[in-house]
C-alpha cells in the first residue's frame, strides 16, 4: 500500500495536525514516459502554507482531500522512460506520499558522489537555487557591498549569507534564537547577527549595524523587520522579496507603515521572484554551488524528522514556527 498525507481542512492561522489526514491507497503503475518513485526524503517548505489557502496565487492550491504538494528525493522503483533506470535517485514533485508517479520530463537526477542525497532538496536543490538567483540575479549583488538577510538560519537565508561572503560582502543576519545566531556567525561566517526576539527598535538596530546603509536586503520574513530596512537603504539599494513567513499564518493582516517614499530619496528598487523564473539556468547554478561546496566555501545543516510520512505535518508546523536550523526534511524510507 501507498500512504499519503491529504489536506482535509483549510488552516485558520497556523496549521494544526487535524488539518491533515493519513490515508492508504494502492501503489500506482507508471505509463509510457513515466516512472514510479519511492520517497526517501520529503521536503517541507514555507511556500506550502500559501498553497493550503482557498485563493489561487502563483500556482494551483491544494484542494480538500488532495495529497499535499511538495518535493521529494526519491528512488526509482519502476521506469517506463528511456532516460531513467531502476534505482536512480531523483528530485521529484509527487507531494506528501511514500510512492508516486512522475513524468520523466522535469525529473533531476541526484549524484550521491557529490554530496549526501538529502542536499538535493536543500543546498543543492530548490533552496540553494533560490538563494543563488535571488541574490545574484534579482539582487544584482556587487562585490564588497553590504547585505542584510532575514530568516538567516533557514534553508535559503543561510545560503544567501554565505554566497554574499564569497563575493566579499559584509553580511548581517537576523534569526529567532541565540543558537541560530551562533550558527550563522560562528559556523557560516556572517559578520554579525541579532536575535529579533530580543530587539525592540529594529530601525535603530539596523542603523547601528549599517552606519553607511544597506545595499541589498534579502527578505525571507516580511513584517516589522522588513519595514525597518527601508529608512536604512543606501542609494540604489535593492530589496529582494523571497518570502514573508511572518505573515503566512496571521488571522488578521498587520497594518504597516508607509515606507515607499524612501524608494524615491534612495532611488531604490523592490523585486519579488520565483526560483522557477530561472529554470533554464538551474543546471549551471548547481555546478557552481557544488563546486563551492566541494571547496568548503558553503556549509549546510539539515533538520531531519524521523518516523516516516505520518510525521510530515508535525515537521511542517514546527518549521513554520522556526523549529528548524537549515533545511527541514522528513525521512520517509531507506535506499534499496
Amino acid at each position: 500500500m501507498n500512504r499519503q498525507i491529504t489536506l482535509v481542512a483549510r488552516p485558520v492561522g497556523y496549521p494544526k495536525e487535524s488539518d491533515f489526514k493519513l490515508v492508504e491507497t494502492s501503489i500506482p503503475t507508471p505509463e509510457d514516459g513515466q516512472v514510479l518513485v519511492k520517497t526517501i526524503y520529503l521536503s517541507v517548505d514555507p511556500y506550502m502554507r500559501g498553497r493550503m489557502n482557498q485563493r489561487r496565487s502563483y500556482a494551483p492550491n491544494v484542494q480538500i482531500d488532495e495529497v499535499m504538494v511538495g518535493g521529494v528525493i526519491a528512488q526509482i522503483v519502476e521506469s517506463k522512460h528511456p532516460d531513467f533506470q531502476v534505482r536512480d535517485i531523483v528530485n521529484a514533485s509527487i507531494g506528501w506520499q511514500e510512492y508516486g508517479i512522475a513524468p520523466g520530463e522535469g525529473l533531476r537526477k541526484i549524484d550521491p558522489s557529490i554530496a549526501p542525497i538529502s542536499t538535493g532538496a536543500g543546498i543543492l536543490g530548490m533552496p540553494g537555487l533560490t538563494a543563488y538567483f535571488g541574490l545574484l540575479q534579482v539582487g544584482k549583488l556587487q562585490d564588497g557591498e553590504t547585505v542584510f538577510v532575514s530568516g538567516a538560519a533557514g534553508a535559503v537565508g543561510s545560503v544567501v549569507g554565505q554566497i554574499a561572503k564569497i563575493k566579499g560582502c559584509r553580511v548581517v543576519g537576523s534569526a529567532g534564537s541565540d543558537e541560530k545566531i551562533a550558527y550563522i556567525v560562528d559556523e557560516l561566517g556572517f559578520d554579525d547577527a541579532f536575535n529579533y526576539k530580543n530587539v525592540t527598535d529594529y530601525p535603530a538596530k539596523l542603523a547601528e549595524l549599517y552606519p553607511d546603509g544597506i545595499d541589498v536586503y534579502f527578505d525571507n520574513v516580511g513584517g516589522r523587520i522588513t519595514d525597518a530596512v527601508f529608512p536604512n537603504l543606501r542609494v540604489k539599494g535593492r530589496v529582494v522579496i523571497c518570502g514573508q513567513i511572518s505573515q503566512y499564518n496571521l488571522e488578521n493582516p498587520e497594518t504597516g507603515p508607509r515606507f515607499l517614499w524612501h524608494l524615491i530619496t534612495q532611488r531604490a528598487r523592490i523585486e519579488g521572484f520565483l526560483v522557477s523564473d530561472f529554470s533554464d539556468r538551474h543546471a549551471e547554478a548547481l555546478v557552481q554551488m557544488a563546486e563551492w561546496l566541494k571547496q568548503g566555501k558553503l556549509k549546510y545543516r539539515e533538520t531531519i524528522a524521523e518516523g516516516g510520512i505520518e510525521n510530515a505535518p508535525t515537521a511542517f508546523i514546527s518549521m513554520l514556527k522556526g523549529g528548524n536550523i537549515g533545511k527541514q526534511l522528513v525521512k520517509i524510507a531507506e535506499l534499496d
